[in-house]
């Protein structure tokens, strides 16, 4: 069973920091993470959620931690599941790291 609110792990520390309650919009919030942050953390953020995505954890289990980690978006506003945008977030992280 995962951890709610567990400050140690990095899915937690990525998903709670950068898509919280006081988000303009998940977008913005992301291409401000895109912008900011290093090559380097968004490598490793791509190799955490990857083996988050891929766990043994149930997609339930998943698609809860998501939905509580990133308080700040509305899954049903964006007619997909947390599991479903958290591969399309590590997708567009994928993309940035080729042009950093």
């Amino acid at each position: 069973m995962l951890i709610k609110n567990n400050p140690g792990d990095p899915v937690f520390q990525f998903l709670a920091g950068t898509f919280h309650q006081d988000i303009d919009s998940p977008e913005e919030a992301l291409q401000e993470l895109l912008t900011e942050e290093s090559k380097e953390y968004l490598e490793s953020a791509i190799a955490f959620l990857t083996n988050f995505i891929h766990s043994e954890y149930s997609d339930d289990e998943k698609n809860e931690y998501i939905q509580l980690c990133a308080d700040g978006v509305y899954f049903p506003a964006l007619g997909v599941t947390p599991i479903q945008w958290l591969k399309s977030v590590v997708e567009q992280l994928r993309e940035a790291v080729k042009t950093k």
